[in-house]
């Protein structure tokens, strides 16, 4: 009877511990990315000094805050399944939109939350052809890229626009509290709201109910169609306040402006875990993928390494991270 006591104890022992390696190895793989930025940084700071400076660290933060408040946006849109390609050119017109109001003598607060709302609108907009007209939203969006750029163009006739009237303005996407970055500190702020919003709300449980079954989401009695157009507002509007960011920075507004920016917002989508066929992801990943996408280029230039260089290391990172996310939603399957 003893003998069949210690058999028991040695089983549960050894369960406890198979049990501890496997949530061990959950832990590993779900912190892939965070490991391999750190472990990026680390080389960083070898190969080029310069790196781990004040200076360097803030620039980083700074030139990556844009792109990250766009992919937070991009991140809600791929969890509900859909894609947003028309980010760039809403980001230009809302830089354009705030340098001609306050060229016009509007203050500052209005003028940004008109930009923003115009945004919103236009997100709005195309969320609502695709979620009611059962369009895709790589089309609808698609179309709002060119059509967005080109009333951008529209504004100014293509020129820019200045917008250095307001000191004030000028802090917000270009100022400091001592080496961390105004704009920084707002790409840290819509990271944890929507954070917070995804995970510990009810609009959040729909917006992953949705991505993972939209039709069982409908018939279970969700607002499928308005919590899509939703979305989509919102990654306007945020992609609107990158362009009033910028246009702070650069005190002029630029038609041209964020050509690209939604590879740049999908790459870090990606690349942070979310999947692109909805209902599995969230912000964090994003927020990670988005810095280590600057930190490897950042590294780059300190090396004097070419932009052609670093568009073929993205790309395999890319491959790697979507690689890596099979590999990790087999295994949750199996489990």
């Amino acid at each position: 009877m003893t003998a069949s006591i210690g058999s028991t104890v040695t089983a549960t022992a050894g369960k406890d511990g198979a049990a501890r390696s496997r949530r061990g190895a959950d832990l590993i793989v779900k912190s892939n990315l965070l490991l391999v930025f750190l472990a990026l940084c680390v080389v960083a700071s070898l190969l080029a000094p310069q790196f781990l400076t004040g200076r360097n660290i803030a620039n980083l933060l700074q030139q990556s805050s844009l792109t990250g408040i766009v992919a937070i946006g991009m991140t809600m849109v791929v969890l509900t399944a859909g894609i947003d390609l028309s980010v760039g050119s809403v980001a230009a017109f809302g830089g354009m939109t705030i340098a001609l109001l306050m060229a016009a003598g509007v203050p500052v607060v209005p003028a940004i939350l008109v930009s923003v709302a115009a945004g919103a609108v236009f997100g709005a907009f195309m969320g609502g052809l695709s979620a009611y007209l059962s369009l895709p939203s790589f089309m609808t969006t698609l179309a709002g890229l060119t059509a967005v750029r080109g009333l951008t163009y529209l504004l100014t006739d293509g020129k820019p626009a200045e917008a250095s009237g307001s000191e004030a303005f000028q802090l917000l996407g270009g100022g400091f509290i001592g080496y961390v970055p105004i704009v920084g500190i707002i790409f840290v702020a819509i990271t944890v709201l929507a954070a917070v919003v995804l995970r510990g709300t009810t609009f959040g449980e729909y917006v992953y109910a949705v991505g993972s079954n939209k039709e069982a989401a409908r018939l279970s009695g969700l607002p499928v169609r308005g919590l899509i157009t939703t979305v989509f507002a919102v990654s306007g509007a945020l992609a609107a306040l990158a362009g009033v960011l910028l246009t702070s920075r650069l005190t002029v507004g630029q038609p041209t402006a964020f050509n690209g920016l939604e590879l740049d917002a999908i790459a870090a989508v990606v690349l942070g875990g979310t999947n692109l066929f909805g209902g599995r992801g969230g912000v964090f990943g994003t927020f990670v993928a988005v810095l280590l996408l600057s930190v490897l280029r950042n590294l780059c230039n300190l090396l004097g390494l070419g932009s052609f260089f670093q568009m073929v290391v993205t790309g395999l990172i890319l491959l790697v991270a979507l690689v890596l996310n099979m590999l990790i939603e087999r295994r949750g399957a199996r489990a």
